[in-house]
């Protein structure tokens, strides 16, 4: 696999990527009040605010005192929610380089939406893979998953510069890398190891990713790094010497 560095794309439409910011600081902050409960709070707080199936889909019930928001609310909160320094600063770092770009291609409301609605589909279809599971997903890299699927179709020609087996730095085009990191996360998938990552979370935050950035991308934002030639910069084209 690969780290993500930093690609050479700069922001077309907004000053800065206030939302994918935001959300870095909201992740960071959860995380440094989890780890500073006893293990204890910290589990109970990951019942409580983590998505769980089988409480999702009335299989099974929390006692009273874990129900910290309404089971629904979990579809999103389980997002902010991470296992350790690790956990949480990979899906960071691959926010971090991708996000604002997406950001700056939706726009900052509809960009919210979207990685609202990534987190809420990788939660549902890691609950539709494991219905009567009982341990809480949590984590932000199935909304991370549907950035990189968006990214992928915006900016598939851009050059990133990453490390490959986490020691060898290489810049390559966007869709070398992040086609290898979508095309691993479905064989996982299929292959149904078994580990602690929830590869059915990352495929529905891929395939939300991949619909809601045609959608929801500004008016003439173009796909797959097209050039958007107008009919007067053509002219004008067509009359250079």
């Amino acid at each position: 696999m690969f780290i993500p560095l930093h690609d050479a794309n700069r922001l077309r439409y907004v000053q800065r990527q206030y939302v994918t910011l935001g959300i870095i600081a909201l992740n960071v902050v959860a995380w440094l009040l989890i780890s500073s409960y006893t293990m204890e709070s910290a589990q109970a707080t990951i019942l409580g605010l983590g998505y769980i199936p089988s409480v999702a889909h009335d299989l099974a019930i929390l006692p009273p005192e874990l129900e910290l928001v309404p089971v629904p609310a979990t579809y999103v909160t389980y997002a902010f929610l991470h296992r350790d320094l690790l956990h949480l600063g990979g899906n960071m770092l691959f926010l971090w380089v991708f996000g604002d770009n997406v950001e700056d291609a939706l726009g900052h409301l509809r960009y919210l939406v979207f990685y609202i609605a990534c987190a809420v589909a990788a939660a549902a279809f890691h609950g539709l893979v494991l219905p009567d599971s009982q341990v809480p997903l949590i984590g932000a890299s199935g909304a991370v998953a549907g950035i990189i699927a968006a990214y992928l179709i915006l900016h598939p020609r851009v050059k990133l510069w990453v490390l490959a087996f986490a020691r060898i730095p290489l810049r390559v085009p966007a869709f070398a890398a992040l086609a290898f990191w979508i095309g691993s996360q479905f064989f996982m998938f299929f292959l149904d190891s078994g580990d602690q990552v929830s590869w059915a979370a990352h495929v529905g935050g891929i395939l939300a990713g991949t619909v809601l950035v045609v959608l929801l991308r500004r008016p003439g934002v173009p796909l797959f790094d097209r050039r958007i030639v107008t009919p007067a910069a053509a002219e004008l084209e067509t009359r250079r010497p």
